[in-house]
């Protein structure tokens, strides 16, 4: 059997969000099986003025590619309404990125990894310390909880009621 990497992705949308993270989430699982999913948050656009977005983190154990996966979630944003022309900062149906595969540090198969955003956007790192708090980033060995606890740039983001083939993903705080 192929060796099985850890991978993480981001899974974000503000454009018909509940369906489309469904749908992200559907097409996961119809590829990777069980699936490791954060708790849902919704935050506010960053980079434009737009709607809210939902945004959470999902892990998956697979031997594909950073290219075979790139290519998968790509097809996945398009057949869910993403058109590839539209500016980076905009409104988006549906955007996965992967954020770490392994221990992989670098450019690899025109993927930056670890992914930039797990530093600077709380709609990336909150969710990825909620899912793997002990592991510790590629790069500055920190754990993801930690990285959380020492994040301070003001985004806001807020968790939300979400639920996805009949099981809640993530609770409203009350």
């Amino acid at each position: 059997m192929p060796c099985q990497i850890p991978v993480y992705i981001s899974i974000g949308s503000n454009i018909e969000r509940e369906h489309c993270v469904r749908a992200a989430l559907d097409a996961l699982a119809a590829w990777f099986g069980e699936l490791d999913i954060s708790p849902v948050y919704e935050s506010e656009a960053v980079g434009f003025d737009g709607s809210p977005f939902l945004n959470l983190v999902v892990g998956v154990r697979t031997s594909l590619s950073v290219e075979e996966l790139s290519r998968k979630f790509k097809q996945l944003e398009v057949e869910n309404g993403r058109r590839p022309e539209a500016k980076k900062y905009s409104a988006r149906t549906l955007d996965l990125d992967i954020l770490t595969y392994g221990e992989a540090v670098g450019r690899v198969d025109g993927v930056e990894l670890p992914r930039g955003e797990i530093l600077k956007n709380a709609f990336v790192l909150r969710p990825l310390a909620d899912l793997v708090p002990t592991a510790k980033h590629p790069i500055c060995r920190k754990s993801y909880f930690e990285l959380w606890q020492a994040y301070s740039t003001g985004q806001k983001l807020w968790p939300v009621d979400f639920i996805w083939q009949g099981r809640a993903i993530s609770r409203a705080v009350c």
